[in-house]
């Protein structure tokens, strides 16, 4: 069955790219944008990929099953290979693997996984002139005091931002040293916002609400949304950028192949939603009633909560992305019935 896509295809790519990859390494390639990579690299014929991660004890190679790819290494037996050249010729590496968990609490850990391993990466990609794409974080911005725009990523804009978490100040450490050695024109740095979509089951907490979700629906027919413990946000409307994840794989690709673009930007839909509206969007999508239930926020995330997100996308779009950003309904729509129901993933 092939995959059900929301109408237009967001894999449309808006321009053709002068030329694909011949060969990409994607770093982080078993989880869930990573894999959703692979999938998007195959559809567009490309197969000559090397893929690494972590694979663990959690599910997440089942992700890689449908998928098409020369080669697969453990994430800690890649850069001994690498950079003696066994590995061969690479033309684009997507490095989207991290620990993505906002709840980390092991800052060194975190240091070394997310910047320093990246840091690595970077340097022999840069030093073999291979492009270099790496997956940052919308968590950069903190709570948005700063603002959530993409146009100055100079060392001097990216000191006055306020990460509120461990992860987010991962992330943020590279954006900082790659400005710092001058870097960020040849590299793409992505601030990805709220994704969800296919391939993300393995993620235990960090699961967007659609997933987690649908879970609770099916079991009671009910949601548990958090309550606001700000008198400016009534209950349920705490607002999040949300971006189906095929359409922040279309963006991803578009940056990685258009030679131009360097520097960091944003990754969302360019348009807030709130909670309610999503999960009204999957109880529509199931067929069922709304039925939502308001619960206490836990103490321990409240002073790092995130209440409004929403990415300035002007920047991506001025590098030629005119696609349009799946509509929330269709998309949810989309992942519910398309892949939740029957557990699929993404070349299913």
């Amino acid at each position: 069955m092939p995959d059900p896509l929301p109408s237009p295809h967001p894999l449309a790519l808006p321009v053709a790219p002068p030329r694909l990859p011949s060969r990409v390494l994607v770093t982080g390639g078993a989880g869930f944008i990573g894999s959703a990579l692979v999938w998007a690299l195959n559809s567009l014929g490309i197969e000559r990929i090397v893929v690494t991660d972590r694979l663990g004890r959690d599910e997440k190679w089942r992700n890689l099953v449908p998928l098409r790819f020369e080669d697969y290494l453990e994430a800690d037996d890649l850069m001994a290979p690498l950079e003696r050249g066994a590995l061969g010729r690479f033309d684009l590496v997507l490095h989207l693997g991290a620990c993505s968990a906002t709840t980390e609490l092991d800052a060194t850990y975190l240091a070394k996984n997310n910047f320093e391993y990246t840091k690595t990466l970077a340097h022999w990609a840069l030093g073999n002139e291979v492009r270099f794409v790496y997956a940052s974080s919308a968590a950069t911005y903190g709570d948005g005091a700063h603002g959530m725009e993409d146009r100055d990523d100079t060392t001097a804009a990216l000191t006055r931002l306020r990460p509120l978490n461990a992860y987010g100040y991962s992330k943020h450490l590279f954006d900082q040293y790659a400005a710092a050695m001058g870097v960020l024109p040849n590299v793409v740095g992505l601030k990805y916002f709220n994704v969800y979509g296919p391939n993300e089951a393995h993620k235990g907490e960090m699961r967007s609400l659609v997933h987690k979700a649908h879970g609770q629906i099916e079991e009671t027919g009910r949601v548990k949304l958090f309550k606001s413990h700000r008198p400016d946000f009534r209950d349920g409307e705490q607002r999040r950028d949300f971006l189906y994840v095929k359409d922040a794989i279309a963006m991803t690709l578009h940056l990685a192949m258009t030679p131009h673009a360097g520097g960091l930007y944003n990754i969302g839909s360019g348009e807030a939603h709130t909670w309610l509206e999503l999960t009204g969007a999957l109880f529509a999508a199931m067929g069922r009633t709304p039925q939502i239930d308001f619960i206490d926020m836990p103490e321990s995330i409240r002073a790092k909560y995130q209440y409004h997100t929403q990415a300035d996308i002007a920047k991506l779009r001025a590098t030629g992305y005119t696609a349009p950003v799946t509509p929330l309904a269709d998309a949810v729509r989309d992942y519910v019935q398309g892949y939740l129901v029957g557990d699929r993933r993404l070349g299913d």
